[in-house]
């Protein structure tokens, strides 16, 4: 079946002078919708107005597409995703990515993050807005499709999508999720300290959730850059991962650290943060920002529309990608040596 934004992309082109229909490209390349990244303010609007500040990434053919919100990491800024943000939505998605809440006083000041806790329930104000207040704030013709929604998130922004999915908001979720995507997501500082809300048990496929997962994790998230790792062994992506039940997927980007899917050029005091604390790669990013974008891409055509096509592609043979991914099977005996130590 032919889908109709497909359909208004062939028009979009074919309106425009000396262009044609180009041929799809790969889930890892940029994709052949038009976008633009939107910033909506919380006072902007007299009626619908957002609860936290929001980074929109959309295309800007006309047309309904799928969502996907975005919680951002611990103190970093939504801006810093842009790239990665709008390589999904290149491809046809909408992506909201809020402000939950900032680290720095003045823009230079830096302050505690909020407690988990908080995260949880901002991030859960934010979702149950989406149905009733996101048509407010798009426009040119451009839908989000909310039976087709996805809740993913960075660091403790994964685990914050996680919590959120599980129900340990304070207000009810009143908002359905479709899928889930886990972008290298931690729960602490270690197993004995975790942060609040404590969504891991420690028993494998334990999580009872009722949608696809896909978890993505990187090889030096695990290496502290200092005094600490970002992504310690124990509350990482692996211990996530262990504990989905199928379909659940895992991925581990092996050259690359915690941060190393942000953008390049990361302005003010957490943009210096986010470069210095954690272990990350001294190659360039952009294959592990077209390497993740891909993967969600892949992931949710897979589940949204049933072209699993790309998805099997990575899955049988991770070597497409542009960022070298650990076969499947390698990481398995990976955590399950580390786990009988």
């Amino acid at each position: 079946m032919i889908s109709p934004n497909f359909i208004r992309l062939y028009e979009y082109f074919s309106r425009a002078k000396n262009q044609a229909v180009p041929k799809a490209p790969s889930v890892f390349e940029t994709g052949y919708f038009p976008t633009e990244l939107n910033n909506v303010n919380e006072s902007e609007f007299a009626s619908g107005s957002p609860p936290k500040p929001l980074l929109i990434a959309r295309p800007t053919v006309a047309g309904k597409y799928p969502a996907i919100l975005f919680i951002h990491g611990t103190c970093l800024v939504n801006s810093f995703y842009s790239d990665l943000l709008d390589h999904v939505a290149s491809h046809g998605f909408i992506v909201v990515a809020p402000q939950i809440y900032t680290c720095t006083v003045f823009g230079a000041i830096p302050v505690m993050p909020i407690d988990g806790q908080k995260e949880v329930d901002l991030s859960t104000e934010v979702a149950n807005w989406l149905p009733s207040g996101l048509k407010s704030v798009l426009n040119g013709g451009v839908q989000a499709n909310l039976d087709k929604l996805a809740i993913s998130g960075h660091s403790r922004g994964g685990k914050t999508a996680f919590a959120i999915q599980f129900g340990y908001s304070t207000d009810a979720l009143t908002t359905k999720f479709s899928a889930l995507v886990g972008l290298d997501p931690v729960a602490g500082h270690s197993k004995e300290s975790r942060t609040d809300p404590k969504v891991l048990t420690y028993a494998p496929h334990s999580f009872n959730l009722s949608i696809p997962v896909s978890v993505i994790g990187t090889g030096l998230g695990s290496q502290p850059q200092t005094l600490f790792a970002c992504a310690p062994d124990g509350v990482n992506h692996a211990e996530f991962y262990n504990e989905c039940r199928p379909p659940a997927n895992h991925f581990v980007a092996t050259d690359y650290g915690h941060m190393d899917m942000l953008n390049d050029d990361l302005s003010g005091l957490m943009g210096i943060m986010a470069k210095i604390l954690c272990k990350n790669s001294n190659k360039p990013k952009d294959p592990m920002r077209k390497t993740v974008g891909g993967i969600i891409v892949a992931f949710l055509k897979a589940y949204f529309y049933g072209n699993s096509r790309d998805y099997n592609t990575i899955l049988q043979d991770p070597s497409v990608s542009p960022a070298t991914l650990c076969p499947v099977e390698s990481m398995k005996a990976k955590y399950l040596a580390q786990a009988s130590i």
